[in-house]
């Protein structure tokens, strides 16, 4: 039984990082278990580990789901001077989404539902599990 993920990025500098992705995240880590490691409790169960050491090639797109896609790049741009980050759809997909890259080259990216009825649900079944 599956009960919990992480995923994890490598950077060159684990302070510059742990900054950038505290920016992006818009909040202070979880959890710091030791020097050159970072981790945010994304949703219940869910983390994102940022670790120091040798970057890879290949990895991702993480995406996270925001309930506004268009003001999240607009605050990347700002705040982390963002450059490429370009929101896609299509009639068949019920998201629009875009991927940008961290500065070590990691894929990241924001989903957004197009239904919010449907997006409702789900930060609801989310909170119910959360306990909140």
């Amino acid at each position: 039984m599956i009960f919990e993920m992480t995923t994890q990025v490598r950077v060159s500098n684990i302070e510059e990082g742990h900054k950038w992705y505290e920016t992006l995240l818009n909040k202070k880590p979880d959890f710091i278990p030791h020097d050159g490691f970072v981790e945010w409790e994304l949703i219940p169960g869910c983390w994102l580990q940022v670790a120091e050491g040798n970057l890879t090639e290949g990895n991702g797109p993480l995406r996270l789901g925001v309930t506004n896609i268009e003001a999240e790049r607009e605050r990347l741009i700002k705040e982390l001077n963002i450059d490429n980050f370009e929101i896609y759809s299509r009639p068949e997909v019920s998201a629009k989404w875009g991927t940008f890259t961290d500065p070590w080259g990691n894929r990241l990216g924001f989903f957004e539902y197009l239904d919010k009825t449907e997006e409702q649900a789900r930060i609801k079944a989310i909170m119910r599990k959360e306990g909140v």
